[in-house]
């Protein structure tokens, strides 16, 4: 069954919502991690900085992902202005309802987001 005008309506706004949240977090991140930089000195010991190298390097992780959700959540806008929202990128097949209300920027099925993952698409 196709999404009503008013269910589009709602998940542009979350989407919307969650993409500005996850700018906020993915430009705090990059903050922190280039203030870091500036932060050390001749009296810190050698672990602390072990240990700031590896704090440093999970932030970028964890913001690279973030970057990544946040150019799903712009796919799926893109979508939403295609009228093709709900619709799977792949097989054309639609996107159940509580697969949008759990990941609104899901542009694909969960079987086709299997095997996407695994490689076999």
């Amino acid at each position: 069954m196709p999404l009503k005008k008013q269910d589009i309506a709602r998940f542009k706004q979350r989407l919307e919502d969650l993409k500005v949240q996850m700018t906020h977090l993915v430009r705090g991140v990059s903050s922190e991690v280039s203030s870091s930089d500036e932060s050390k000195g001749y009296s810190q010991h050698q672990a602390d900085e072990g240990t700031d190298d590896f704090v440093r390097s999970v932030s970028l992780e964890v913001s690279a992902k973030e970057f990544t959700i946040i150019r799903q959540i712009e796919r799926a806008l893109e979508k939403i202005d295609e009228d093709t929202y709900g619709v799977c990128d792949i097989s054309g097949e639609e996107i159940p309802m509580a697969r949008l209300e759990a990941v609104p920027y899901a542009t694909m099925t969960v079987k086709v987001q299997e095997k996407f993952e695994k490689g076999l698409l």
